[in-house]
């Protein structure tokens, strides 16, 4: 299994913004969908966001819609989540997964690659 490694969560206030990146490791990735999930202290894990590896779209959870903005590199192998606004229910730790020629969508069972998440904490 080839490893997914997040970076770029920390500590902040609300209303703040913090950039997450993935690292992937090689050309493999270009050839999946790649998302962003999170899981809270007690929570189940969510689907944040997602692209499908033909780049046909980028889709949301409702609650960070016109807050988050996912991006990749065009070589398929860095993605991003840029996160505005930031709100305390935001607390979460942030995985990066990749699905093999997936849609993007919130499909749990397509993501079969899984970095080791990265901590985001939002104080009020």
């Amino acid at each position: 299994q080839v490893p997914l490694v997040e970076s770029g969560g920390g500590l902040v206030q609300a209303g703040e913004t913090l950039r997450l990146s993935c690292a992937a490791s090689g050309w493999f990735f270009s050839n999946c969908a790649m998302g962003w999930f999170r899981q809270a202290p007690g929570k189940e894990r969510e689907f944040v966001a997602g692209s499908g590896w033909r780049g046909g779209g980028v889709y949301y959870l409702d609650s960070v819609k016109g807050r988050f903005t996912m991006s990749r590199d065009i070589t398929g192998n860095t993605v991003y989540l840029q996160m505005n606004s930031l709100k305390p229910e935001d607390t979460a730790i942030y995985y990066c997964a990749a699905a093999f020629r997936g849609s993007g969508r919130d499909d749990r069972e397509a993501y079969t690659y899984w970095g080791q998440g990265t901590q985001v904490t939002v104080s009020s």
